[in-house]
């Protein structure tokens, strides 16, 4: 009788367990919902400021070519919401409006810094020259800050004359969010980005501390 082949056998033991496996694949956006959150949630608070003083029932044009940065059309959409809160009537088209307002930005971003004590991420060479290995960070405490900035002017003039109505001065908007992590494993964030009422656990990975048992 013919000896099967050890790795014949081997082969054949694995193929089911092999089927029986699959692979999510997710993507990654470029930008982090972190980030937009905290960019949406500064020019909300910038755009509430704006306050142009004209008389409540003026047909408005927005004009919103000046504002530029990230999220703008989020910006834009607050800005407009704002005048309508304020009493005016938005116009879609310039030439049925008695007032233009327009709106400029001077930031619409974020900023980051942090604070680590322990030992960096590290890439560290090794023979054959032209070989390295990297080392992970690793974290006795870490902070790290994200914070989101806005900028808005707003000023208004008459649609036919180009008089000048009414200008505001620049009105600033902040937010933050900032995670913490001691000896490698506990990690917590605390920010104003997100509401009270919402639960911020959906908006973020599972933490060691978190599969703890008696944890929600």
């Amino acid at each position: 009788m013919r000896k099967i082949p050890r790795s014949l056998v081997l082969l054949c033991a694995l193929l089911p367990v092999a089927m029986g496996c699959t692979t999510a694949r997710s993507t990654a956006p470029q930008r982090t919902a972190s980030e937009q959150l905290l960019i949406s949630a500064a020019a909300d608070r910038a755009a509430a400021q704006l306050s142009l003083g004209i008389p409540k029932g003026t047909k408005v044009f927005i004009e919103a070519r000046f504002l530029q940065g990230y999220d703008e059309g989020y910006a834009v959409a607050a800005i407009r919401t704002q005048m309508l809160k304020n009493g005016l009537l938005l116009m879609d088209e310039r030439k049925d409006a008695e007032a233009v307002v327009q709106v400029s930005s001077g930031a619409l971003s974020t900023d980051q810094k942090s604070l680590l004590v322990g030992i960096p991420q590290l890439t560290v060479p090794y023979i054959p020259v032209g070989n390295s290995v990297t080392v992970p960070e690793i974290a006795l405490f870490k902070q790290a800050e994200e914070k989101g900035v806005a900028k808005f002017v707003a000023t208004g003039y008459d649609a036919k004359t180009g008089e000048l109505l009414a200008t505001t001065d620049a009105r600033y908007g902040f937010s933050h969010n900032t995670n913490h992590t001691i000896l490698l494993f506990f990690s917590w964030s605390s920010g104003d980005v997100v509401p009270p009422g919402v639960d911020q656990h959906s908006l973020s990975f599972r933490t060691f501390t978190n599969m703890l048992p008696g944890t929600n």
